[in-house]
């Protein structure tokens, strides 16, 4: 960068004061940054950040500038810029927050934040000055040298602790990842808990394990609800209905994402108090949900958002699936809220005999709606019987032109949802009869008990919360690195649990009974790629059956182990666990026929000690989207393809790109998701992980349009996937993605705004 405007341009520093620019210095720091870097040029950052530099620049809008100089010129031909960009972006980001580029002491830290009221205070009544000091000397801030841009930039946006007001920054990242197991391990002994946090620390920083937004962002804070993802049954009264718009408001104030079931309440012109009224149906209560989602921001981290569940044989579907359309005017419109339509296997039959599917109002048809979930030949005895019943109300519509409707909403809106309500009982870890599946969560991945509140204050109502995590499968070289890695976040997490704080007493009691987790995967597609296998051709079927029987074997050994120390969950009797039953004896063994490998663990041993000793847990597994997390982490989002070497992703901070790991020595690998033929390969592997995962799998399906005749999807083609996934035991079905024409690296930062993403 050459001297000679270095007299024409004054800079404001930090401290108002006004000098002559120091273009050398900002030579050094970019030089710094290019360290090691293949592919990268020092003289073009500094030529593009060079014409953007005037009379009167704030030194902290040049190191911007320059930041975004670097992170412009990322490019499969240049990816290294993407660690250029981060690089700088830390230097600026501890200078803003420490004045500095070294940061302090990890006791003048937390001594500094806590006086501030900014970390728990009972950081410093727990620990000691000499423990704290020790813990200090273990922090390799280097590591921060580690991340992407992305990284830095979500780091920047949504998890460091900061002032969302007026931007100010107050700590860098490797504190984010000591004191989370400070605060988590405190109630363990000196030694030991000192042992798990080093632990946990490594396993942390250096991206083995994939941290949820809440716990980013939370855990360290005097704010103390952690969990990703509430579920909230709605009953049909309306104090219920009161009582769940309630409960919305508190969980999304404190950034969860939000799954309500609305199917218990009934239809349009249903009696109410003995015909002194006729009820005015599901859609004026809707929209008075999705003003509750709406009412709160979470705290700045991300917007509410909410998906809300019905059975297709519920008397208004007709007029529910098409909430999200933007055909309609607002009054008969929701489009604000996400769907998830629940079917069984009556529903599927019926479509494939050409029948007719019958509707009713759950009000008007006792043991009905109960039995949907609880009991599938009961349901099958009542369904028919209340068809053949002149006295109920109801409605049939033909199987297939219902089905049409659901595909069709489905593929124009992207976020109509699907849960097979009886692969998320018969295939779980809840006893049906004692604790039914009646819901899923915002991203469809948690499968848990709920019950209806009665009132806010309801002790005998149940909302679930659940508690994720995730495995980054790209950080790991040996599936017995999962024995550890299950060992301390299954211990992280279950201690989470009882560090949290709980707003409605329904959660408190409902978490505590069950500890329900969720430990998921990020960086699949990496994983697949570095291991030489594809998605779409069946290669990568004994890999994934593999790997996620060692992730549910090892989860389940640990809190197996956890009962032996702190005791079972109080509802492990409500388990099928319990009952000696395991996820690999209630799959559906039609997945035995697309993948034959065997068991490599000793599942019989493990059988024996958990009847014996029980679990911490009640679930130990939900595979979730990962869209956030994947970028801190540097991976791939969840099980997906990524659409393109590069993704690019909008966010609130504007337009962010990522290179996928590995590009440089095996992007040949990589197979993009537009290159995969159709869905078979991929809703094969998933129902290969199902097998294993005892919750359920955030799963898409995707579609080409320029793939079919006259560049239009077939309704039948993506009704013949619904089939499949159901045949071979998916419990649900997250996003339908429609190529568009659109740049492949084109991505939402998504999971619809919610929380329930890592």
């Amino acid at each position: 960068m050459s001297n000679t405007s270095s007299s024409e341009i004054l800079v404001v520093k930090r401290d108002g004061r006004k000098e002559s620019i120091d273009l050398e210095k900002i030579h050094r720091v970019i030089t710094w940054a290019a360290e090691g870097l293949d592919e990268v040029s020092v003289s073009e950052v500094e030529l593009r950040s060079h014409i953007q530099f005037y009379d009167g620049i704030k030194t902290a809008d040049i190191h911007e500038t320059i930041i975004k100089s670097a992170a412009d010129l990322i490019s499969e031909n240049s990816p290294d810029y993407q660690h250029l960009a981060a690089r700088l972006a830390i230097f600026h980001l501890r200078k803003k927050a420490f004045g500095r580029f070294t940061p302090p002491s990890l006791f003048e830290q937390i001594n500094k934040m806590v006086r501030a009221g900014r970390y728990d205070a009972q950081l410093l009544e727990d620990f000691s000055k000499s423990e704290i000091d020790e813990l200090d000397s273990y922090i390799q801030h280097d590591r921060d040298l580690t991340f992407s841009y992305a990284a830095v930039k979500q780091l920047e946006g949504k998890y460091l602790v900061q002032n969302r007001v007026t931007g100010e920054i107050y700590e860098s990242p490797q504190f984010i990842y000591m004191l989370i197991p400070m605060c988590l391990f405190s109630h363990y002994d000196g030694t030991t808990r000192l042992n798990l946090i080093k632990r946990f620390y490594d396993a942390a920083s250096n991206f083995k394990l994939s941290l949820p937004t809440p716990i980013m962002s939370g855990v360290r804070t005097p704010t103390r609800q952690f969990s990703s993802c509430v579920l909230i049954e709605c009953g049909d009264s309306l104090d219920s209905i009161n009582a769940t718009s309630s409960s919305i408001v508190k969980y999304v104030s404190q950034r969860a994402g939000i799954g309500v079931n609305i199917g218990r309440v009934r239809a349009l012109g249903s009696a109410i108090r003995g015909g002194e009224a006729f009820h005015t149906g599901l859609i004026p209560f809707i929209k008075h949900f999705q003003t509750a989602v709406k009412s709160c921001s979470q705290g700045g981290v991300r917007g509410g958002a909410a998906t809300l569940f019905y059975p297709l044989w519920h008397l208004e579907v007709e007029s529910l699936l098409v909430l999200k359309n933007n055909r309609g005017v607002e009054e008969n419109r929701a489009r604000h809220l996400d769907y998830g339509v629940q079917l069984n296997k009556v529903m599927y039959q019926r479509l494939l005999e050409g029948g007719m599917i019958t509707l009713f109002s759950p009000s008007d048809a006792p043991g009905l709606y109960d039995a949907f979930f609880e009991d599938q030949a009961e349901f099958e005895r009542l369904y028919q019987l209340y068809e053949a019943d002149p006295a109920i109300r109801k409605k049939q519509i033909k199987a297939l032109d219902l089905f049409s409707q659901l595909a069709q909403e489905r593929a124009q809106t992207g976020r109509i949802y699907i849960q097979n309500v009886d692969h998320s009982n018969t295939h779980s870890p809840f006893d049906s009869k004692q604790a039914p599946v009646r819901q899923s969560n915002l991203c469809l991945e948690i499968a848990l008990p709920t019950k209806p509140l009665k009132s806010v204050d309801d002790p005998n109502g149940e909302i679930a919360l659940c508690t994720l995590s995730a495995f980054n499968l790209g950080a790991i070289e040996d599936l017995d690195e999962l024995e550890e890695l299950s060992e301390l976040i299954v211990r992280a997490l279950d201690s989470l649990l009882d560090y949290q704080d709980y707003p409605i007493k329904a959660a408190q009691i409902a978490s505590l009974d069950r500890r329900t987790l969720g430990v998921g995967v990020t960086n699949l597609a990496y994983y697949l790629a570095k291991h030489g296998v594809r998605y779409s051709d069946g290669s990568a079927n004994d890999l994934v059956h593999r790997t996620f029987e060692a992730i549910q074997y090892y989860l389940l050994k640990a809190s197996n182990r956890l009962a032996g120390e702190f005791g079972a969950c109080p509802k492990f009797n409500e388990t099928t666990y319990a009952q000696g039953i395991l996820p690999i004896d209630t799959y559906k063994k039609e997945v035995d026929g697309i993948c034959s490998t065997q068991l490599h663990y000793d599942w019989e041993t493990l059988r024996r000690e958990i009847t014996s000793t029980g679990l911490r847990n009640s679930t130990l597994t939900a595979l979730m989207p990962c869209e956030t997390s994947s970028q801190i982490t540097n991976s791939t989002n969840g099980i997906e393809p990524p659409r393109g070497y590069i993704s690019v992703k909008a966010s609130k901070d504007g337009i962010l790109k990522q290179v996928v790991p590995g590009f440089k020595e095996i992007k040949d690998n990589y197979e993009l998701l537009w290159q995969i033929p159709n869905n078979t390969g991929y809703i094969q592997l998933v129902a290969i992980m199902q097998k294993f995962v005892d919750q359920a799998i955030s799963a898409n399906t995707n579609y080409d349009p320029s793939k079919f005749e006259q560049g239009k999807v077939p309704i039948k083609q993506i009704m013949q996937d619904l089939l499949y996934c159901y045949k071979l035991g998916l419990k649900t079905l997250y996003y339908h993605n429609t190529r568009d024409g659109a740049s492949d690296s084109q991505d939402d930062d998504g999971c619809a705004g919610g929380a329930c993403k890592l």
